[in-house]
């Protein structure tokens, strides 16, 4: 066992015994302690507990990744993602825990009068969450994969073990204080390595000033400056230039904002508060967390790129030893290549490795070669292969005796975690952003589980199947339907449809077009009636779907897809990730127009909406 093994499993192995303890210590005693925590933690702590909720794989292993690949373009997650923390504050959090209630669909259920709402809305809140929980698996099996050097399927099958303890055990009460924990780890892991980076390559300890500072080398360029140079003379777009259309750069904001505001297990988070006034504060805590690793986020994945290119490219370009040679690669890249997340094929065979961007010449290549193999329509595919290699032909890198890009997996959702060991850090650093990253995918899996555990045992056993079931039994149901959750997100996240940062951002769009529409309407407009509700959440979910199963594969079964995922074949160039906000809107359409079209709610419920939106009142807290 070498040292950062040992040294892995020590850091990685005392942040569970923390977790476990804490599950123990906060076991849940009571549906009220199961599904809200008792509605006594305080507004602070909630606030931590939510920046841990929130800041998933996605946030921790694959956003500064996506950011590295994608530049400009990649920060619209940060946009959407913490944007969405300020419609929640102001526009929801408050209201729906003045109303008091235990859940989401609860919520739908009683102010659009109707069970079939509440069960339209618990549909809404299972896939939404269950297709979260993918991106927070395949980030759990990525970091198990690589630093406890196991196979991603073993590592996927212990973190669902691990949640399983805490989850079932504590209920939002064991989950609310081991994502107290959870933070501090992950926060930790995440701005240590920054710190190191920011002052290797700039000179500077803080690595959201670094990113705008001159290198180190004493040349007097901008990192970003030096970034767009490097990228550029490899073939790629400008790092800082925007590559995507607008309009779609737009709707992926949005949707991502919306989409935040409208997640059940964040949302579920400020019905834990004892007062509304806890409610709002507490979502201005968590935005102060989060912005403590999204402000980071920028400089963490510009200068992954920096160090990544470096690797490969170690001279000049187009000079014969200007390539790092095969024999000769660090052991970061003999390390992940082991998790099969990032793969090289010599295709000149000089020995060295070639990373720049050939017009999708060794795309083309893969793609006949499986033409072949495979028995598929090799004529199309050489067709591809021989325009990609007339256009490669034309370029400078044809001069150089290059014949395509030798880095042929190069897996975004480990930039993160492979960034201590490109930079050459000490093991404990490496170590620490092993448990920050599991700490991340773990906290947020838990809160999803819970959210969907709580619409099956709560609004689904409880509010409408079996009313009379007593406390205890409603606790049990709800443990069985977080294992049986818990089995269907482990067996998803061994096929995730994508990196864990995409596989997220459709899960946003399918709570933006939703559940946010049908909660703004009940806080906000008296008029919008049961049969407005219903038909806007079916048309959101229903056309959502749909167009992310066009490209992704119904169910996401990728030889079902009815067309290839990319920019020439998406509807107006609107990628999957943006049509939420799409979704949103045509909820928001047809329930205007089927509630005008039908009865208006009863008197009752529209005093229910006025009085919701009058601040004072909530229920009781319990002092933990």
């Amino acid at each position: 066992m070498t040292n950062l093994m040992l040294t892995t499993y020590i850091v990685v192995g005392g942040t569970f015994a923390l977790y476990f303890y804490i599950a123990i210590k906060t076991r849940a005693k009571n549906t009220g302690e199961f599904y809200v925590a008792g509605k006594g933690v305080h507004p602070v702590l909630n606030g931590m507990a939510t920046g841990a909720d929130w800041m998933s794989a996605a946030s921790f292993i694959s956003m500064a990744g996506m950011l590295a690949m994608g530049g400009y373009d990649a920060s619209a997650y940060l946009m959407g993602w913490t944007g969405g923390y300020c419609l929640l504050a102001m526009l929801l959090a408050p209201y729906l825990r003045k109303y008091g209630k235990f859940t989401v669909p609860e919520f739908i259920g009683d102010r659009f009068y109707s069970q079939t709402a509440r069960l339209v809305a618990v549909l809404c809140l299972i896939v939404a969450s269950l297709t979260y929980v993918i991106g927070q698996m395949k980030g759990i099996g990525v970091a198990f994969s690589r630093f406890l050097e196991i196979p991603f399927q073993t590592g996927l099958f212990i973190g669902m073990g691990i949640v399983f303890f805490y989850a079932v055990l504590g209920g939002m009460k064991g989950v609310t204080y081991t994502q107290i924990a959870q933070y501090v780890v992950l926060i930790f892991a995440y701005t240590v390595p920054a710190i190191f980076i920011s002052l290797q390559l700039t000179g500077n300890p803080i690595p959201q000033l670094g990113l705008g500072s001159t290198m180190s080398d004493g040349n007097g360029v901008y990192l970003l400056d030096k970034l767009d140079q490097i990228v550029v003379d490899l073939g790629f777009s400008a790092y800082t230039a925007q590559k995507g259309s607008t309009l779609n750069i737009f709707l992926l904001t949005m949707s991502l904002m919306i989409g935040t505001a409208g997640l059940p297990h964040v949302i579920a988070r400020f019905f834990t508060v004892p007062k509304v006034k806890d409610a709002r504060s507490s979502a201005g805590w968590a935005l102060v967390f989060i912005a403590l690793l999204y402000t980071t986020a920028p400089a963490v994945g510009a200068m992954a790129r920096i160090n990544l290119t470096n690797t490969v490219q170690t001279g000049e370009i187009g000079a014969a030893e200007g390539n790092v040679a095969i024999d000769e690669r660090p052991q970061w890249m003999l390390n992940w290549e082991k998790t099969g997340l990032l793969a090289f094929a010599d295709q000149n065979g000089d020995g060295r490795i070639q990373y720049y961007n050939d017009g999708g010449l060794t795309d083309a290549r893969i793609a006949l070669a499986g033409a072949q193999a495979a028995g598929g329509d090799v004529a199309a595919a050489q067709a591809r292969f021989d325009a990609a290699e007339l256009k490669h032909a034309g370029t400078k890198f044809a001069g150089f005796g290059w014949q395509g890009n030798e880095m042929t997996k190069v897996d975004n959702d480990i930039m993160v975690l492979a960034n201590p060991e490109i930079a050459k850090l000490p093991n404990w650093v490496i170590a620490l952003v092993a448990a920050g990253g599991i700490a991340a995918a773990l906290s947020t899996a838990a809160g999803l589980l819970l959210a969907i555990s709580s619409a099956i045992s709560h609004d689904l056993v409880k509010g409408m199947i079996a009313k009379t079931i007593d406390d205890k039994t409603e606790l049990l149901w709800g443990r069985i339907s977080m294992i049986g959750a818990i089995i269907v997100a482990g067996y998803l996240g061994l096929n995730p449809p994508g990196f864990a940062a995409q596989v997220v951002a459709l899960a946003f769009g399918l709570a933006a077009s939703s559940i946010f529409p049908a909660l703004m309407m009940g806080i906000f407009v008296k008029r919008m009636n049961n049969v407005g509700a219903i038909c806007g959440m079916l048309t959101g979910l229903g056309s959502t779907l749909l167009y992310i199963f066009w490209y992704k594969g119904f169910f996401f079964i990728a030889s079902t897809a009815m067309a290839p995922d990319t920019p020439e074949n998406w509807l107006f160039g609107i990628s999957t990730g943006s049509f939420g906000a799409v979704g949103a809107l045509l909820n928001f359409i047809v329930a205007f127009v089927a509630s005008s079209l039908s009865k208006a709610p009863p008197e009752h419920i529209q005093l229910l909406v006025e009085d919701i939106r009058v601040p004072m009142g909530a229920g009781a807290a319990q002092s933990h």
